[in-house]
């Protein structure tokens, strides 16, 4: 059977999905980094925080403690997390399925951005929040590695055109962050409720992206191709099966026929992840040197970087 003769994407409804499960896997980093305001302002302690002037007269600001590790802590904490989980999930892929793994990955993200909202309005002291901050990024990043994973793993299934949507889908998770926070900024920004505003917002991102794939196995599109290769192969051994008992040398002497059968590869067994990471070493050394230089200096130092424009650098 051929691709042509198989059911086609009605509408893209299969790329749509995948689009917003991308957008799901990049959309709670991105969330937590464009609210870096906001956690700075929860880590402010009048004890250590002074206003001084300079040689102008002109105010600056000292940070205290907390407030000046923070986006190296951030960063820590995500990528650290990432790095182990991305490794771990290419030997748990096979112990665990796929319907967990992504299903659950999507649901604890979930919860982790509704518990994040409603410490908006919960008065925390600076050392605990801080530690509360830092467990949630831990936790969004180590699933959201796995959730990644597992779903280029489910792209792999379909036509090649379909990694495209995902990646489409994380490059707009950094834009619809940026987006959210314009808009929180604008309705208020030193209103609580404008956080729970933008945290919510992601948490309906991630219900959606929930929602779409539970609909997805429903999709002719998808389950011709996730069921495509086992279905053939159910199909090849039963005309093999069929082959050999045809050939073998029956009771009254007939000759067999010495006809050579080759078999094929079973689908079903895992291949070995050291064999496919020799094929692939140079390509992930590369994307390794290009994500130490980039995750070096995003966000910890580009967090830093601010506006001289607005009243009061509001923006």
């Amino acid at each position: 059977m051929t691709a042509r003769d198989g059911p086609q994407d009605r509408y893209k409804a299969v790329w749509l999905i995948f689009f917003i499960l991308g957008l799901g896997t990049l959309l709670p980093w991105n969330f937590f980094m464009t609210a870096r305001e906001y956690f700075i302002s929860r880590l402010e302690d009048p004890e250590e925080t002074s206003h001084v002037r300079n040689q102008t007269g002109e105010a600056t600001f000292t940070p205290s403690y907390l407030q000046s590790v923070f986006d190296n802590f951030m960063t820590l904490c995500a990528m650290v997390p990432l790095l182990i989980f991305t490794c771990l999930n290419s030997f748990i892929h096979q112990r665990i399925p796929q319907q967990i793994r992504i299903s659950g990955s999507l649901v604890a993200i979930g919860l982790v951005f509704l518990v994040t909202a409603i410490m908006v309005k919960v008065p925390m002291e600076p050392l605990p929040f801080f530690v509360f901050t830092m467990i949630s990024i831990v936790f969004i990043n180590s699933f959201g590695a796995i959730l990644q994973s597992s779903l280029f793993g489910l792209a792999g299934l379909l036509p090649v055109s379909y990694t495209a949507p995902i990646m489409s889908g994380q490059g707009l998770a950094g834009t619809f962050a940026a987006l959210a926070m314009i808009f929180s900024i604008a309705i208020g920004a030193q209103q609580p409720e404008s956080f729970i505003g933008y945290f919510t917002t992601a948490c309906v991102t991630i219900v959606l992206a929930i929602v779409s794939y539970v609909v997805l196995p429903h999709m002719d599109f998808f389950r011709y191709y996730s069921m495509k290769d086992k279905t053939e192969y159910r199909v090849y051994n039963a005309e093999l099966e069929t082959k050999r008992d045809l050939i073998k040398k029956d009771e009254n002497g007939m000759e067999q026929n010495n006809s050579k059968i080759i078999p094929i590869h079973n689908p079903d067994e895992q291949p070995s992840v050291i064999a496919i990471f020799k094929k692939l070493w140079v390509l992930a050394l590369s994307v390794c040197f290009v994500f130490t230089v980039t995750i070096g200096v995003f966000p910890a130092i580009t967090a830093n970087v601010s506006t001289v424009l607005g009243e009061g650098n509001k923006w």
